[in-house]
C-alpha cells in the first residue's frame, strides 16, 4: 500500500529519495529506527528530516506493523512530499524493500537510495550528488566515495528504476552497481557521513 501525507500516491518529473526503513536490526539488538540521538530525535525522524530538506519527494519504506511510524515521519517531514509505502514481504531482504519503494518511483527521473541509520550526511553532499545526478543523465549510477570506500546515499537514472522495482535478497542494487561499468560515476567527498552508520548501539 502506497500513501502520501493526503493518502494519495505522489509520482511525477523530477526525481528524489528512497528512504530503506523496513530492516529488523537483528545485529542492534532492538529496533534502532527507535534509537534516540543525543539532540533527542530518534534515528528514523533524524534521516526523514535530512532527507526531506535535501530532495523534492521522498518515499519512506516501512514494514505493515509500523503505523505509529508512519505518523513520526510525516511529522519528521515538516510540510515536504512524502509517500509511505509499506512493504509486506520486507522480512525476504533488503531488496524486497527497495523494490517496494522503486516502484513507487517509476515516473521519476532518478532515484537515490539512502538508508535510514544514516543520517550524518551533510545536507551540502546531497545537494552536490544531486547536481552530478542531473548532469549524469538517465543511463548514470551516482556513487560517493570517501577516501576509496563507496558510500550512500546511490543515485540512480531513470534506466535503472524497472530494474530496481525487481530486487530480491539482501544485497540491495549491488549488481546494478557492479554491471553498471562505466556508466557508475564515482563522485569523491570529503563527507565521513557517507560511510557512518549505526549497526550496533553505542558503547
Amino acid at each position: 500500500m502506497n500513501r502520501g501525507s493526503d493518502g494519495n500516491p505522489r509520482n511525477g518529473a523530477g526525481g528524489g529519495a528512497l528512504l530503506l526503513a523496513a530492516g529488523f536490526s537483528r545485529r542492534f539488538g532492538s529496533d534502532k529506527r527507535r534509537h534516540r540521538l543525543a539532540d533527542g530525535s530518534s534515528l528514523l525522524a533524524a534521516s526523514v528530516a535530512l532527507y526531506s530538506q535535501a530532495f523534492p519527494k521522498l518515499i519512506v519504506v516501512l514494514r505493515p506493523e509500523d503505523d505509529e511510524l508512519a505518523a513520526e515521519v510525516q511529522a519528521s517531514a515538516d510540510g515536504a512530499k512524502v509517500e509511505i509505502v509499506f512493504c509486506t514481504d520486507a522480512i525476504e531482504g533488503m531488496g524486497r524493500s527497495l523494490a517496494a519503494g522503486a516502484a513507487a518511483a517509476q515516473a521519476w527521473d532518478y532515484l537515490f537510495v539512502a538508508l535510514a541509520d544514516m543520517p550524518w550526511v551533510q545536507l551540502d553532499t546531497l545537494a552536490h550528488l544531486r547536481q552530478e545526478m542531473q548532469r549524469a543523465g538517465s543511463d548514470s549510477i551516482i556513487l560517493p566515495v570517501k577516501g576509496n570506500q563507496p558510500g550512500h546515499p546511490v543515485g540512480f537514472g531513470a534506466s535503472y528504476l524497472p530494474a530496481l522495482a525487481t530486487l530480491t535478497g539482501d544485497q540491495g542494487a549491488r549488481s546494478l552497481v557492479r554491471e553498471a561499468g562505466h556508466r557508475v560515476h564515482r563522485v569523491m567527498v570529503e563527507d565521513a557521513g557517507v560511510l557512518q552508520d549505526l549497526d550496533t548501539p553505542p558503547a
